[in-house]
């Protein structure tokens, strides 16, 4: 089997690389994750971009690539952009690297998709390893509808409005923080969203990799008086309850007017009550004052 997956990998190097830009996910932690595609890509194209060179060079040198490599990151995207593209428009191929996991996924990149996108240049993705979806599946949440809401703000202010924004989220939430802002974050969450399910996942695919699980409280009495936490650490709540998307009588009424144009009473109960989030017994009810129906 080793031999088999060294002769696929020496098929695609052999292959020319297309030119574009192509977005590599790399490890986020067990370089044993990298795709045989991400490895070819890497050593074919002609620049790397990194978001830390130094970082990224030990990735490289592990498996033997070398080749062109220039720094990309949040702090000169504006001055190196214009020359990532130049390259691009000369018929270069481009590969597109961050630290760890899926590029753009709370890393930079984004405008460079765009104008590239924009100019007509291919656009290429490698999925691979990210620690967003590595947590979600692993953590036994809800899994059918996520927000990826990255890294909340530091200060407890601008924190507190942005969890109030997604309080009433449909969703399973999924969050990364840093070690010296965890407890802080996770005491907020527990304030706002309330006693939700949600797991904490620290350095994923790593030696020390640890799912926590608990109530949002519980975590967050957990790491109060903890001190020196270290590592990467992604931070998963459940979704809101039934009905604690609120969502008011007046709205369901309304929506159930809509849906009665067009659907059986059962139906547009049940349409209702999944579009807003809330019981059917509570929309069953309004429904029932709405049509004087009785059943």
């Amino acid at each position: 089997m080793v031999a088999r997956a060294g002769d696929v990998l020496a098929d695609l190097i052999a292959r020319p690389l297309a030119p574009g830009l192509y977005l590599v996910a790399t490890p986020i932690g067990n370089l044993a994750d990298i795709s045989l595609r991400a490895l070819s890509v890497l050593a074919r194209a002609e620049l790397i971009a990194a978001e830390d060179t130094r970082h990224s060079k030990k990735l490289l040198s592990h498996f033997g690539i070398g080749g062109e490599l220039t720094p990309y990151h949040e702090h000169n995207a504006a001055k190196e952009r214009p020359r990532l593209l130049a390259r691009l428009g000369a018929g270069q191929s481009v590969a597109l690297i961050s630290d760890a996991g899926t590029p753009l996924i709370s890393d930079p990149g984004y405008k460079l998709v765009r104008e590239a996108l924009d100019a007509g240049f291919m656009v290429i993705s490698i999925p691979g390893p990210s620690a967003a979806l590595a947590a979600l599946t692993s953590v036994g949440l809800p899994t059918d509808t996520f927000l990826f809401a990255g890294f909340l703000p530091p200060k407890s202010g601008p924190r507190r409005a942005r969890l109030e924004e997604l309080k009433t989220v449909p969703a399973t939430l999924v969050f990364f923080e840093s070690a010296p802002r965890l407890a802080k974050s996770l005491a907020d969450m527990a304030d706002l969203l309330g006693p939700r399910d949600a797991a904490i996942a620290k350095e994923l695919t790593k030696l020390h990799e640890r799912v926590t699980r608990g109530t949002l409280g519980r975590l967050a009495e957990d790491l109060a008086d903890a001190e020196s936490l270290k590592g990467e650490f992604v931070v998963v709540v459940a979704p809101p309850a039934t009905d604690e998307t609120g969502a008011s009588d007046e709205k369901i009424v309304e929506q159930l007017g809509r849906a009665l144009k067009v659907e059986s009473f059962r139906d547009a109960v049940r349409s209702v009550a999944e579009v807003l989030q809330v019981s059917r017994a509570r929309v069953y009810e309004l429904g029932l004052k709405l049509t004087g129906k009785r059943e």
